[in-house]
């Protein structure tokens, strides 16, 4: 008996570190997407607000940044950037691929399409974060990602969050992944 119960135990003992050590890996695995530009929120339904929150973790290998540009992806209307003390704000206007609509039956046919912060600086030691007003489009689809890839600007150097997810590179195998929110179905009762 008093075999099997030491056995018993030992069994728990591999348990737990096995455990421990699995929870380990995989914060390690997570650390490097902390390293990239993410949005806060990672979901949103569609035919909704939605606010663009960039999370800017660091700068280029110890340089400070000092310009963010991220473009907007087709169907993302009524974009308003958040001003920034400090910070510039350049706004490119475009025409989009369709008529997307808004509330009140309101239909926008072109809007910003990339907006960039210059001027300012962000120490690599500090981080910060872009906001940006929006409304996605009903017209788009629940189930897929919308990305907004951004070009991080440094004293010296920059980053590319530029990547897209592909049949042959799946989203965990990107080095520079731009950031990404999974659309969801409409919430219930929206009266857009």
């Amino acid at each position: 008996m008093r075999i099997a119960a030491r056995a018993a135990r030992s069994i728990v003992k591999v348990n737990i570190m096995l455990r421990s050590t699995l929870t380990a890996l995989n914060l390690l695995a997570a650390t490097p997407a902390l390293a990239h530009v993410t949005l806060e929120q990672r979901e949103s339904p569609v035919d909704a607000s939605y606010k663009v929150v960039l999370r800017v973790p660091h700068g280029c290998d110890g340089s400070a940044t000092t310009k963010l540009t991220v473009q907007i992806p087709e169907g993302v209307i009524s974009v308003k950037p958040m001003i920034k003390p400090g910070w510039t704000i350049d706004i490119k206007r475009g025409a989009y691929a369709r008529a997307y609509s808004f509330l009140h039956g309101a239909k926008f046919t072109e809007g910003p399409k990339e907006i960039s912060w210059s001027g300012g600086n962000l120490p690599d030691t500090f981080y910060d974060e872009f906001v940006i007003s929006t409304y996605l489009a009903g017209e788009l689809t629940a189930g897929e990602t919308l990305y907004f890839p951004v070009v991080q600007e440094c004293e010296k150097g920059a980053h590319h969050w530029i990547e897209l997810p592909s049949p042959d590179k799946p989203a965990g195998k990107l080095g520079d992944p731009a950031p990404g929110v999974k659309l969801l179905q409409k919430a219930k009762g929206h009266g857009g």
